[in-house]
């Protein structure tokens, strides 16, 4: 388990300190208070900092790596991953994996990659009081996902604006979906919206 000891004015100032290095939530430490801090002679002789030992005991970035690991080993799949936490987001790459199994990890349209990233997600927030969004990619594939359907958006757009008919675009999930809506939000003359129900919902781009 990862631990760290900090020194400063306050215990509070200390266990802030440590938490940010370490990049975890209070909920996620234990704290263990090796100095209690003291202002000495009239304030200022002697006086002492608090001195705290931080240590991890629920480390969503390891506890994501294990659970993924197993994951790819049950998929006769050999790779790795790397997690880094940033605010209330976990950002998780699979990496060192061959390119017939990134294929495999992708799946259709992305959708068993989606299914990795709901399984951590369910893994990593699981008895939590704050929410941590994970995302998983592998290899770019969420860039250039993003910027396939961002490229269609636009086609799909120009086309019902000469059309002057909806086009319906195939089902998606809600994050896809999210994409190409932002994508013609301040498009001038189209509107879009979502029909039906998951997981066969869809984006409808239609002239105003």
């Amino acid at each position: 388990m990862r631990s760290i000891v900090k020194m400063s004015k306050t215990v509070e100032e200390a266990v802030d300190m440590a938490l940010k290095e370490l990049g975890v939530n209070k909920e996620d430490v234990n704290v263990e208070i090796l100095e209690e801090p003291s202002k000495g002679l009239f304030g200022l002789i002697g006086s002492k900092d608090a001195v705290v030992k931080v240590t991890v005991i629920n480390d969503p970035v390891e506890k994501v790596k294990n659970f993924l690991s197993r994951m790819l080993s049950y998929m006769k799949i050999k790779g790795d991953c790397v997690a880094k936490k940033e605010g209330s987001c976990l950002y998780v790459e699979i990496v060192d994996i061959s390119s017939s199994d990134t294929g495999i990890v992708i799946g259709k349209r992305g959708n068993t990659l989606d299914a990795i990233q709901y399984l951590l997600s369910l893994v990593i927030n699981k008895n939590r009081e704050d929410y941590i969004k994970v995302i998983v990619d592998v290899k770019g594939y969420r860039k250039r996902r993003e910027d396939t359907l961002i490229k269609l958006a636009n086609k799909m757009a120009q086309k019902a604006k000469y059309s002057n008919r909806p086009v319906k675009l195939e089902p998606m999930n809600p994050y896809e979906r999210r994409i190409i809506h932002s994508a013609l939000q301040h498009v001038d003359g189209i509107d879009t919206h979502s029909e039906g129900e998951d997981p066969y919902r869809r984006v409808v781009i239609q002239a105003k």
